[in-house]
């Protein structure tokens, strides 16, 4: 499960009011909830595009900080989407992934990578014994 925050001064629920509909619009239809960090997270278990295998999306909350998008993209191998000719599904899929992610975070894929990336530095110089 991967965690996404959102742009600086900028509120998950601002951004995505209602979270159960644009996941339906992106993914397709709702088929039940999953429990993560004490969230109840929407998961899609048929997806509309065939190269997703279930799709499990919706925002975290913690106490005294800002929500953030905890997202999973289960996606069937490469070799299997092909063999079913679906290989031009995978643009879509990708398309999918990051105009969702855009509209969730306002942030495009490129400040998403930086930030990651950040994220392993900031990670990599902590001193051992210090969290």
């Amino acid at each position: 499960m991967k965690e996404y925050k959102m742009r600086r001064g900028e509120y998950l629920e601002e951004r995505i009011p209602d979270m159960e509909a644009t996941v339906e619009e992106y993914f397709g239809a709702i088929s039940g909830t999953e429990e993560y960090k004490g969230s109840d997270l929407y998961v899609v278990e048929d997806p509309d595009n065939p190269v997703f295998e279930r799709i499990v999306a919706g925002g975290v909350s913690y106490s005294g900080k800002k929500d953030k998008l905890a997202v999973e993209f289960e996606e069937r191998p490469a070799a299997e989407v092909i063999a079913d000719g679906h290989a031009d599904a995978a643009e879509d899929a990708v398309s999918a992934k990051n105009d969702f992610l855009l509209e969730a975070t306002g942030r495009d894929a490129k400040s998403r990578r930086e930030s990651l990336k950040r994220q392993v530095e900031d990670k990599d110089e902590t001193p051992d014994g210090v969290s």
